[in-house]
C-alpha cells in the first residue's frame, strides 16, 4: 500500500436540522483507509455508522442534513471543498456505494442489465454495445448464472441473494478505487452472507480496490476487516488494526460488544440503559452513563482525545484511563485477555453477529466459526 492513504477523515461533523434540535450524528471522526485496505467501522445501530459512510460522497439529504465540519481527503482531493457537480461525477465512477436493502437500490421498472449499462455509460463514453458487453461480464463475474440471459430480467425474478450481486456488480461498473459498503449482508441468511463477503473478497483483489465495510456484526469485522473503527453516539471509541482490537480491546464499549458473542465473556447478557441522545449528549464519554469504568473525570469536559494503547499509535483509545499516569488495568482487569463485567447484545439483541470468534491469528486470515443468522428463510436458496 502506498505511504499516504486513499482517503482521510480528520474531525467530521455532520448534523442534522431538527424540530428537536440539533442532532449531532457524527460528531469529530477520525480514521484513514489506505489503498487496497479494507477497513470495518462497527457499532451499535444510531452510532453514526451509515451517516459517516454517506457524509464522504454527501448522500444526507441537506436540508435538514449538512456536514458542519471537518476533511474528507480523497487521493489528495477534499471532498467537502467539491462542487455539486464535481462531487457527482466522482461518486458512482472512483468512489461506489453498495447499501444494505438491494431491493430499495434497484430500480424495479428497469431490467438489471439496463441499470448497470446506465451507471456505465454515465461515467464513461462507450457505445451501447461495448456497455452492454462489460455488464454481462460483471454479472457473470459476481456469481450470476446464465448471466447473458438474465440481463434483460427484471430485479423481481432475483432473490435477496441474487439482488445484492447485482447491486455489486453495478458498484463495479466503473473500477472504483473505494468502494462503500453499509450493512451488505444484513437482510440475507447466513449462507448467503458468506457467500457475499467472499465475493467481496475475490472482487477487492481483482479490482485493487479499497473497501469501507460498515456494520453492527463483529463477525464479518473478525472475517474481512485489516482494520477496525469502533463508534458509539457520534464518536470514535477506539480504532486499530483488527488484531490487535480483537486480542486486546481497549475501550470499555469493546470489549463490552466482543463480550456480547459466545466464547468471550459470559454471551448472554447486555449493558443497561442505551444510546444517549443525540441532541442533549451528556459531557465527558458518551459511553460513560452505561460503562462500569466510570470514574468523575469520564463525566467532565470533553470525549477524551486519543490514546496510544501501549505505546502503539496505530491503536487509539478515547478513555481516560489510558491517559499519562492513569491505570488501564481498571478497564483490562488485570490482563490482556478480553472480558469486562457485562456484554451488550449488539444493535438490539437481534441475534445477528453472534458467530464464536475467539481470538485471531496474527496473520489477518480471520474465520468466524459463524457469521450469525438473522432467522429468515426467504434467500435459504440462492437461486437464479
Amino acid at each position: 500500500m502506498s505511504a499516504e492513504p486513499l482517503l482521510s477523515i480528520r474531525d467530521l461533523r455532520t448534523v442534522f436540522h431538527t424540530d428537536d434540535g440539533l442532532v449531532r450524528a457524527v460528531d469529530g471522526v477520525s480514521f484513514d483507509i489506505g489503498r487496497g485496505e479494507t477497513v470495518c467501522i462497527v457499532g451499535e445501530s444510531g452510532s453514526g455508522k451509515t451517516v459517516t459512510g454517506e457524509s464522504i460522497t454527501r448522500l444526507i439529504r441537506t436540508p435538514p442534513g449538512e456536514i458542519a465540519a471537518g476533511e474528507i481527503v480523497f487521493d489528495g482531493q477534499d471532498l467537502t471543498a467539491l462542487s455539486d457537480e464535481a462531487l457527482r461525477a466522482l461518486r458512482g465512477d472512483r468512489i461506489a456505494h453498495v447499501f444494505q436493502n438491494p431491493q430499495g437500490a434497484l430500480n424495479p421498472v428497469y431490467t438489471v442489465g439496463w441499470q448497470i449499462v446506465e451507471a456505465i455509460r454515465l461515467h464513461e463514453d462507450v457505445s451501447k454495445g461495448a456497455a452492454r458487453d462489460r455488464a454481462v461480464d460483471l454479472l457473470d463475474r459476481v456469481g450470476i448464472p446464465e448471466a447473458t440471459r438474465r440481463f434483460d430480467d427484471y430485479p423481481h425474478e432475483f432473490s435477496g441473494g441474487m439482488k445484492q450481486r447485482v447491486s455489486i456488480a453495478m458498484a463495479l461498473a466503473t473500477n472504483p478505487d473505494l468502494l462503500i459498503a453499509d450493512e451488505p449482508t444484513t437482510a440475507l441468511d447466513v449462507t448467503i452472507q458468506n457467500q457475499i463477503l467472499s465475493l467481496l473478497d475475490d472482487l477487492q483483489t481483482e479490482f485493487d480496490m479499497s473497501v469501507l465495510l460498515i456494520t453492527h456484526d463483529l463477525g464479518v469485522v473478525a472475517e474481512v476487516a485489516d482494520r477496525v473503527v469502533v463508534m458509539y453516539a457520534g464518536k470514535v471509541m477506539e480504532r486499530g488494526g483488527v488484531f490487535d482490537v480483537f486480542e486486546q480491546p481497549s475501550h470499555p464499549y469493546t470489549r463490552a460488544l466482543l463480550d456480547c458473542l459466545p466464547g468471550r465473556g459470559d454471551g448472554a447478557a447486555s449493558i443497561g440503559g442505551r444510546l444517549p441522545s443525540s441532541t442533549d449528549p451528556p459531557a465527558g464519554c458518551r459511553f460513560h452513563p452505561r460503562c462500569e469504568h466510570a470514574v468523575d473525570a469520564c463525566r467532565e469536559g470533553e470525549q477524551p482525545p486519543d490514546y496510544a494503547v501501549d505505546g502503539d499509535d496505530d491503536h487509539v483509545v478515547s478513555c481516560v484511563h489510558y491517559e499519562p499516569g492513569g491505570d488501564p488495568s481498571v478497564v483490562r482487569g488485570g490482563g490482556d485477555d478480553a472480558g469486562s463485567g457485562d456484554a451488550v447484545d449488539d444493535d438490539g439483541g437481534d441475534g445477528r453477529g453472534s458467530g464464536a470468534v475467539g481470538t485471531p491469528p496474527a496473520d489477518r486470515t480471520l474465520r468466524a466459526e459463524s457469521l450469525g443468522d438473522d432467522g429468515s428463510d426467504a434467500d435459504r436458496e440462492d437461486r437464479a
